[in-house]
């Protein structure tokens, strides 16, 4: 496992491998990055208050680093403050002192997402289906991606209900088609959420 390390103390924000082993980052997380490291006066913080909004500055923008980067690597943050270095989980963005805290595995990388009677949207070996704001996946999704995601699986199940009733193939065929093409849609909008670390790709429905 690769490591790096957001501070901006020394030799810039975020150290690490350089070249082709560096890490790949979205242009957005490198600017806040740039920005964050140039914001730091030169001859140290003015005031108390200053100096706590930066360490909480980076620490968000080091939970961007992490996140971004998946598990592959190892993100750590020094607090200019305390002294202290800790590793930044890439899925829960929580503060631990060892880079394994969560176990294995720590939180799913593969996601699918699955229509299936009676069952979450969602899916990832070790997990089976969970919801989308199932805190020990710690995927962090927006609330309204959550609701869509919930909205969507009842839909698969209401449609698979009205067909043990009536059993119309025509209008299950039909219906399945729009929420397939949802399905997809659901898909694109989850892993452009959770970003690099984390694969998503759609299953069908069941």
């Amino acid at each position: 496992m690769s490591e790096v390390l957001v501070s901006s103390e020394r030799g810039g924000p975020l150290l690490g491998p350089e070249g082709e082993d560096a890490p790949v980052l979205p242009d957005a997380v490198r600017q806040q990055l740039a920005d964050w490291f140039q914001d730091r006066p030169a001859d140290g913080f003015p005031s108390r208050p200053r100096l706590r909004k930066h360490i909480a500055q980076g620490l968000e923008i080091a939970r961007a680093v992490a996140k971004a980067l998946g598990p592959e690597w190892a993100v750590r943050y020094r607090d200019e403050r305390h002294g202290s270095v800790r590793f930044v989980c890439w899925g829960c963005g929580r503060l631990h002192w060892t880079a394994d805290a969560h176990g294995t595995p720590p939180h799913p990388v593969d996601i699918r997402v699955k229509g299936y009677y009676g069952a979450h949207p969602l899916r990832a070996d070790g997990f089976e289906d969970f919801a989308p704001d199932d805190p020990a996946a710690a995927l962090d999704l927006s609330e309204e991606l959550v609701d869509d995601l919930n909205s969507w699986a009842g839909h698969v199940k209401t449609a698979l209900d009205v067909w043990l009733d009536d059993r119309d193939d025509g209008r299950l065929d039909a219906e399945f088609a729009r929420l397939h093409t949802e399905g997809e849609t659901l898909t694109a909008r989850v892993a452009d959420e959770l970003g690099p670390g984390r694969t998503v790709t759609f299953d069908g429905i069941q």
